[in-house]
């Protein structure tokens, strides 16, 4: 019994020390966007800062027209998450569900891409978007990420759980293939797409490289690339850079608080089977 409890005990030190790890930076971000200038460098860091500057953030927000940069973010996640779900969903049915010839071969190849840093595919995308006159615009922003192997990996695999007894069910009822999927397996597979949605929304909101790329003009350009605009040859300011960045992320931290639950629902139900 003693054992036992020391080893929970370890283990919960061990988490505990893992999630100090991962929130420090959260908070030493709040810390700094709440300071004043003559605190930010200080040779012996300040953790709670003397005089609490609310008026940091109001700068920030002046400071770069942060109207269009959150209707880019918002525009372009909305639209890339829907583009994810649509493709994903029909090539999940695809794979787990429909027999058709060479499923097996291409289903490893689209998986054996998944291997391939994404840093490597910039160079190619770039010069493919460039010939096609995409480069600042939303097309570009918006249409090659429509797609997401890894997404159609894990709704594959909640696919394959359902029984084929209700698809025969459905047959037997006048139900088209199109119907079956629409009004059945999506219901039955609402953990798994609501994790989709969430992973994309997060990761989409958060990107940073692609859109500073692919965009050239501030109306194109997104909240994450927003933050260069703190940075300048003359220095930067670091406790307004934080209260830009706390802005930023903020609504996807309470995103991810409030839904997290169904991320594990969706994951822990989705297993490993076919």
């Amino acid at each position: 019994m003693k054992s036992k409890f020391i080893s929970k005990g370890f283990i919960y030190l061990i988490l505990i020390i893992g999630a100090a790890f991962i929130l420090l930076p959260f908070i030493w971000m709040i810390s700094t966007s709440l300071k004043p200038a003559n605190e930010v460098l200080t040779v012996t860091p300040k953790w709670v800062p003397s005089e609490i500057r609310w008026e940091n953030f109001k700068i920030a927000f002046k400071s770069a027209p942060f109207k269009r940069y959150f209707f880019n973010s918002v525009f372009v996640t909305v639209m890339v998450t829907v583009g994810e779900l649509i493709t994903t969903i029909l090539a999940a049915y695809a794979f787990a569900k429909v027999d058709f010839k060479g499923k097996h071969i291409i289903f490893s190849l689209l998986i054996a891409t998944m291997m391939v840093p994404g840093e490597v595919l910039i160079i190619p995308n770039f010069v493919t978007l460039s010939k096609l006159g995409w480069i600042d615009s939303y097309k570009a922003l918006i249409i090659p990420w429509c797609g997401s192997i890894f997404a159609i990996f894990l709704l594959r695999q909640h696919f394959f759980s359902i029984p084929d007894e209700l698809y025969y069910a459905a047959k037997i009822d006048g139900c088209t293939d199109f119907k079956y999927l629409w009004l059945i397996m999506v219901p039955i597979a609402k953990p798994a797409i609501i994790t989709l949605v969430i992973l994309k929304v997060i990761g989409s909101w958060n990107s940073f490289i692609w859109p500073l790329i692919m965009t050239n003009s501030e109306e194109m350009r997104t909240l994450p690339v927003a933050l260069s605009n703190f940075s300048s040859e003359a220095g930067t300011e670091y406790h307004i850079l934080m209260a830009a960045a706390t802005m930023i992320i903020l609504p996807m931290i309470i995103l991810y608080i409030i839904l997290q639950k169904h991320i594990i629902s969706g994951v822990s139900k989705t297993g490993i089977k076919g």
